[in-house]
């Protein structure tokens, strides 16, 4: 830490994971924070999240690994199977990447935990605070989500296309503690399932549609329609389903990753710069790798807007591709016909010959350091 962020004004527009970690890492190398966050209460919103090794590297250097792990399961393995529940192939977390930490928690409580350390460590947070425009100051920062008003000031109005897919989100109680991950993969469908702390079990189930469904993620819908979308699924997923009390539904679009970052006084991070799709499970990893390499480079030295630019050059690259590789699974996940038969077998001979080599793949992703790769 050079000191240059001591003292130094910032306002963040949005209080949920990407703005409360960038209050956060900024108030630690000295900035008087003010966090705007317009819903009235903080409340129990949300579901799952995974959070992989490239994110809980900066969690852990903000001193919330101990907090976080009181909340949160391991993530052990994922095993990917068919729609008849059979297993095509398990990929072993703790084996590729020994080192490594993956976490499996409820969003409500990674914000509990963000809240409580944002506000011991000196931010301010002001609830009811409905942000129409970039408010003035010297220096300010779009957290407000996937329909940001602050990145619409930098870039204008944006229309995002609809995939065709529509997602539900359920949370269920469940005594299966076991600290793995399924996907179930099925003709233009998929199911994702994982355990949460305190005997609860996260389900994202996912849908090709002609039915166009609203972005708003927080939409209910009758949980007999999510039944009968994967009423073929077998292994444990009808019981699953079977107790499914209320869900939500949303259309998933697809977003251009924001071609403007900042402008010297305004920056965004987390999907109001990149929002994608949930298929690589990095939505919050990407706003919380943002938020540590947005800090490190203002506390860099005085000139902010030189620090701004090189946030940008460092996090484009990087989240552009992870907002790719999302959009390519989206498709691997709901192969139909000889690709689906094709793609599964080489899946299932690759897991016996070389089960290390799937999850090679993916190491660009989880291998990565924030702490370690910014200035």
């Amino acid at each position: 830490m050079t000191g240059a962020l001591q003292s130094r004004p910032v306002g963040i527009v949005g209080g949920g994971v990407a703005g409360l970690t960038a209050a956060l890492a900024l108030r630690r190398r000295g900035a008087d924070v003010t966090v705007l966050e317009r819903a009235p209460v903080i409340a129990e919103v949300g579901a799952g999240l995974q959070l992989s090794p490239n994110a809980m590297r900066v969690l852990d250097a903000l001193g919330l690994g101990a907090a976080i792990d009181a909340m949160s399961l391991p993530g052990r393995g994922v095993r990917l199977r068919d729609p008849s529940g059979a297993e095509v192939v398990r990929l072993d977390l703790a084996r590729h990447y020994p080192e490594a930490r993956f976490r499996l928690i409820h969003r409500a409580r990674l914000i509990e935990v963000l809240v409580q350390a944002a506000r011991m460590a000196g931010v301010r947070i002001e609830l009811g605070r409905e942000v129409e425009s970039p408010p003035d100051g010297p220096l300010l920062i779009g957290a407000d989500g996937l329909h940001s008003r602050i990145r619409m000031a930098l870039n204008g109005r944006e229309v995002p296309f609809f995939t065709g897919q529509s997602a539900w989100r359920a949370v269920i109680a469940d005594d299966d503690q076991t600290p793995e991950a399924h996907v179930f993969m099925g003709p233009g469908r998929h199911l994702v399932s994982y355990p949460l702390a305190g005997g609860l079990r996260n389900i994202v189930a996912v849908l090709e549609t002609r039915d166009w469904q609203d972005e708003d993620w927080s939409r209910p819908d009758d949980p007999a329609n999510l039944r009968a979308a994967f009423a073929d699924f077998r292994g444990p997923v009808p019981d699953w389903l079977a107790r499914v009390g209320e869900c939500h539904v949303w259309g998933l679009f697809r977003h251009e990753v924001a071609h403007r970052w900042q402008d010297g006084r305004i920056a965004i991070l987390g999907d109001a710069a990149h929002p994608t799709l949930p298929f690589m499970a990095q939505g919050a990893c990407m706003a919380v790798e943002d938020a540590w390499t947005l800090a490190a480079c203002l506390d860099t030295g005085p000139d902010q807007g030189t620090a701004l630019a090189r946030y940008e050059s460092l996090r484009r690259p990087r989240t552009a591709r992870i907002v790719a590789a999302a959009n390519d699974n989206a498709r691997n996940y709901h192969l139909t016909g000889p690709k689906r038969l094709l793609a599964h077998t080489a899946l299932r001979l690759g897991g016996r010959v070389a089960p290390g080599a799937i999850l090679s793949r993916f190491d660009w992703i989880y291998d990565f350091d924030p702490v370690a790769e910014t200035p």
